[in-house]
């Protein structure tokens, strides 16, 4: 799960385009144009809130759904216990979506808030979809336990709250499959409303580009180190394209 690892303190500390600039010279073409593809389509403006999650092959299940669709972060509610992911599922998407722990439904509510996104429950009987929602309008699906749905805090800490239509005996359908349905519709809409497949800043893009070098690169911050150690030494601003070329040649 990544909360923050050695790749995002290789950014912060040398900056993305020094770790850009050493790095570079390892990937493949091929490479670098998939990373800016996937780069071109995260969404920045949907995430999704999962509280008290209790099967870990569940939450596994759904990141790698929001991973898949191209959602940049997800957000956790831990207030009976971690948050775990089965890795047997999650098969290595996880390093690459943002995860974010909160210790409370009121910290998670404050943090997205400040963020600027409006909390929305996924609750049976709701009233209203997905295509209710205004596309553009930052949004963070909340989801509850497999067992009790939300609690009565979460609840209160949405302004809105839709459903998935349901025409069969089956009242409800499993937490993952919610999720994937759910993150479909609305990463769907806002792409569309949008007129383009993302949604990241600029300087976002450029810190995430250059940890997803990191962690396409074993050694990345030994790599990174010794570019700017001879940068310095030579007098030069690290993350200067004119750096010398990289001490191997293999590519990824």
């Amino acid at each position: 799960m990544r909360d923050g690892d050695d790749s995002d303190r290789l950014v912060e500390r040398h900056g993305p385009d020094a770790v850009v600039a050493a790095l570079a010279p390892l990937l493949s073409a091929e490479r670098i144009a998939r990373l800016e593809a996937v780069l071109d389509a995260r969404l920045v403006g949907l995430t999704l809130v999962i509280e008290n999650l209790y099967d870990p092959h569940n939450g596994a299940a759904a990141l790698r759904s929001l991973e898949g669709l191209g959602i940049a972060a997800a957000h956790v509610i831990e207030g009976r216990g971690p948050f775990r992911a089965s890795p047997a599922v999650t098969i290595g998407c996880d390093k690459w979506i943002d995860l974010h722990r909160h210790a409370d439904v009121e910290s998670a509510r404050g943090a997205l808030a400040a963020a600027g996104m409006t909390l929305c429950a996924a609750v049976p009987g709701a009233g209203a979809t997905v295509d209710d929602l205004p596309p553009l309008e930052p949004c963070a699906l909340v989801v509850g336990n497999e067992h009790e749905g939300l609690t009565p805090e979460a609840l209160a800490a949405c302004t809105r709250r839709i459903e998935i239509p349901m025409v069969g005996f089956t009242r409800s359908f499993n937490l993952s499959v919610a999720v994937a349905l759910l993150a479909a519709r609305l990463a769907e809409r806002r792409r569309g409303a949008l007129g383009r497949a993302g949604d990241l800043p600029v300087e976002v893009r450029a810190k995430w580009r250059a940890r997803w070098y990191a962690l396409s690169i074993r050694g990345a911050g030994e790599i990174v180190e010794r570019y700017v150690s001879d940068l310095t030494r030579q007098g030069r601003v690290p993350g200067d394209s004119r750096g010398r070329k990289a001490p191997i040649s293999r590519r990824y």
